[in-house]
């Protein structure tokens, strides 16, 4: 059995969603809908996720899938002080235990912790677990709202605490090695299946989309803090013949994108429909500002364009350097613009086939293969050592080798 301390199930698939679908083909596994990292502000997103978040405790235990339940346990965000720390904890570790009864009355079932949240060490044994996983995919403590100090103490507890370290991109490997030089590295993969729909099938475009205006530059994901706006806002203006179709939920404010006739904010879409819009993007955007946040950022929508076929324009980021080629680099609004330009220049059918081609072998069961490896070598006491592809110790320990089967 798997409990997994994550952000809410029914949302986007993130790196959390596809390495569970996959562990579930052979583990019953308890999903936390987790929100007590971050204390809310009064703003309509957060009222928004405060709401959607008492529903869904109010409706208890949910199955997901025959082998999956969700649970989202009442906690106190951002509890800073003892009392309510204590109190906090002992909440979450009791509705835990009832969520495992529920699938396990009788404790007989071996039993992991994965958790994807940096501030939870007190889970570490809390569940005579066999082995407690800590999943670390970005730096919370750069995060907006976050209590950087609070966070940056729990994380390092966490990561002192736990049995097995995993991280997504370099920069988070060489951070969290400094505490533990055990830690791996396993990036991010890819739906490849799902997205390389957009090349290999005729897909029947999204109504929204049908009639505007070609070449269009698309970005899909959460619009929030790290979304440079001011270079996509000067880039549009730019080139005003160009159509830039931005999909995903507003978490600030947008008003100025709203205002510039060639971008087109068409709001959240559903994960099964993406596809059909990379077919219809001539190039993916990711957009993100050059922060302290974003050098630690592995953005699975990089890999996921590049499934799709698509010629990717990117700011700076260190993890899309590895892709130099099929992804364009550029930090300025002029380097964009031209950028785009280069992008129609260079594109084609058969180019598609060859960009996807670079993931193809990037899927996410072949990252669960390589976390079944790590997981299960800690708990056999039998860690193994074959190099292969995206998965890595850090530097003073060597590579770490992908299995031949899934956490059983």
């Amino acid at each position: 059995m798997i409990v997994c301390v994550a952000s809410s199930w029914d949302y986007d698939p993130t790196s959390k969603h596809q390495i569970m679908r996959i562990l579930s083909e052979r583990n019953d596994v308890v999903w936390v809908n987790y929100h007590g990292s971050r204390r809310p502000d009064i703003t309509r997103a957060d009222l928004r996720s405060a709401w959607s978040a008492v529903r869904r405790i109010s409706k208890g235990v949910r199955r997901v899938t025959s082998s999956m339940i969700q649970v989202t346990p009442l906690v106190i965000p951002g509890a800073a002080r003892p009392l309510m720390q204590k109190l906090h904890r002992r909440m979450l570790v009791a509705q835990i235990r009832r969520a495992i009864r529920s699938i396990d009355p009788d404790r007989k079932k071996p039993l992991q912790v994965w958790s994807f949240a940096p501030d939870v060490p007190y889970l570490q044994g809390a569940f005579n677990e066999e082995c407690f996983i800590y999943y670390c995919v970005d730096d919370y403590t750069q995060f907006e709202g976050f209590d950087a100090e609070r966070i940056r103490s729990a994380e390092n507890e966490t990561i002192e605490r736990a049995d097995v370290v995993v991280t997504t991109s370099d920069q988070l490997l060489a951070t969290r090695s400094v505490r533990r030089p055990d830690t791996v590295l396993v990036r991010h993969g890819v739906d490849f299946d799902h997205f390389a729909r957009a090349w290999r099938q005729t897909l029947d475009l999204p109504t929204d989309i049908a009639e505007i205006p070609r070449p269009i530059f698309g970005y899909f994901g959460l619009i929030h803090h790290w979304v440079d706006q001011d270079l996509l806002s000067k880039v549009a203006r730019a080139r005003p013949y160009y159509s830039f179709v931005i999909i995903g939920d507003c978490q600030v404010d947008v008003s100025t994108l709203r205002r510039i006739p060639n971008v087109m904010l068409l709001g959240r879409r559903d994960y099964e429909h993406l596809p059909a819009y990379c077919a219809a993007f001539d190039a993916g955007l990711l957009l993100f500002n050059r922060t302290e946040m974003t050098k630690s950022v592995n953005p699975i929508k990089m890999y996921e364009y590049l499934a799709a076929g698509l010629p990717v324009i990117s700011t700076s980021i260190p993890e899309a350097l590895r892709y130099l080629g099929p992804i364009r680099f550029a930090d300025t609004p002029d380097e964009f613009a031209c950028a785009c330009d280069d992008v129609l220049a260079d594109f084609s059918d058969r180019r598609r086939e060859t960009i996807s081609r670079t993931v193809q072998s990037e899927t996410w069961r072949s990252r669960v293969d390589a976390l079944s490896e790590i997981v299960m070598g800690h708990v056999n006491g039998s860690p193994r050592t074959l190099p292969r592809t995206g998965v890595e110790r850090s530097s003073s320990t060597g590579p770490i080798a992908l299995p031949a089967t899934a956490i059983g």
